[in-house]
């Protein structure tokens, strides 16, 4: 799915359409919508390496990359449009969502193709399990990212 559209400019007229704010993970960031209220962004399908010790999930050497990359991606690109599966909540409050960027990327089966994130599908948000499967078999057979060492 491609959207070659101005998101800045749809941006008061589509609630789909939100401005990044700031930036926590690799999988996490905040944006604003048309009203400037912030609302926590966790990408659905996919789990970036962690950048600290958060919970029972440990800090990965990958995990500062992969938040760079991020970043830098959402910082060229900071208008987004969010698609959304079936819970629209995770259990910690954040908004789960398809992000794709205003060049036509679908965010998330990129950062697992280019392997800064793996696959995590959790039911019931499954409509593009296997999509991020077949990016994950990508990453790995190229070595790429998170898979570099994987051999």
């Amino acid at each position: 799915m491609r959207f070659e559209e101005n998101f800045e400019g749809e941006m008061f007229s589509n609630p789909r359409i939100f401005k990044v704010d700031a930036f926590v993970d690799g999988d996490t960031f905040w944006v604003l919508n048309h009203n400037d209220q912030r609302v926590k962004i966790r990408l659905i399908g996919i789990d970036a390496p962690e950048t600290k010790n958060v919970f029972r999930k440990k800090k990965h050497p990958y995990g500062a990359e992969s938040k760079r990359y991020v970043d830098s991606i959402l910082t060229e690109n900071p208008y987004v449009k969010l698609d959304f599966d079936v819970d629209s909540l995770d259990q910690y409050g954040r908004t789960l969502a398809y992000v794709y960027l205003n060049n036509g990327i679908f965010l998330n089966e990129h950062l697992v193709r280019t392997g800064k994130a793996s696959i995590m599908t959790v039911a019931p948000n499954v409509k593009y399990e296997d999509l991020f499967y077949k990016a994950q078999i990508y990453a790995r057979e190229k070595s790429l990212g998170i898979w570099k060492n994987d051999q």
